[in-house]
């Protein structure tokens, strides 16, 4: 059994919600008709409006759409997980989702339903969390680094387009060693991971796109690497 990651730079139904090919593509992943697929918007504190988009656009798509709230947990939370095919993350404050995902034991659980062949899928905080380390936000007026699950291996960073401080901070960040090698993801643009490798790259955007971020003889490289439009 396969196991899915997509990591999404920016997009989806909030940030674009009169473009949904990005959702359309998550769903499709599942291979089932009408696939059960769950929000987790710990990283936004459960904000009810986020909330309320996320049932608005998946209501008008072929699934059956629910979420999950921390401060208000079903009695099992690990059934209740393993009873969905696609748990799709909201994006946030990542060192919060983190914290709270660790003391009542998701993070563990999400790891299981992961290699149990449930599909995981997020932007933003819902990107990054699902690597060893990502650029954040979280940290009031600056971005900064932040350990995260290792689910994948190496960094992550979103809305590499879209917010002008995280292109310069990943460079510095990998320039002096404070994170690892990684990818860069633009708003629009989706990583599609099998079996922890990147087998595909999608975009709801023209002229979006991903960067392979190295480090070759103290100097940082931009691999740009150029997504399927979904469109």
């Amino acid at each position: 059994m396969k196991s899915h990651i997509i990591a999404m730079g920016g997009g989806g139904f909030s940030m674009e919600p009169d473009n949904l090919l990005l959702d359309r593509y998550i769903l499709q992943q599942a291979d089932k008709k009408k696939p059960k697929i769950c929000f987790i918007p710990t990283a936004s504190g459960d904000a009810e409006g986020y909330i309320d988009r996320f049932m608005t656009a998946f209501n008008t798509l072929e699934c059956e759409p629910s979420y999950l709230s921390l401060y208000n947990p079903p009695e099992s939370l690990e059934a209740f997980v393993m009873s969905q095919d696609i748990l799709y993350i909201g994006g946030g404050n990542t060192k919060n989702l983190l914290a709270l995902w660790k003391d009542w034991g998701l993070d563990t659980i999400l790891y299981r339903a992961w290699k149990s062949g449930r599909i995981l899928a997020g932007l933003s905080a819902g990107s990054i969390c699902w690597f060893e380390q990502g650029l954040t936000d979280s940290y009031p007026g600056k971005i900064s680094p932040i350990t995260c699950l290792g689910f994948l291996k190496g960094s992550n960073c979103p809305h590499f387009d879209g917010e002008e401080p995280r292109r310069p901070a990943y460079h510095r960040f990998l320039s002096v060693g404070k994170v690892k090698e990684g990818i860069a993801a633009d708003d629009g643009v989706a990583l599609h991971y099998v079996d922890g490798d990147l087998m595909g790259i999608v975009s709801s955007r023209q002229e979006a796109y991903a960067y392979h971020m190295r480090v070759k003889e103290g100097t940082v490289t931009e691999e740009r690497l150029n997504p399927r439009y979904l469109g």
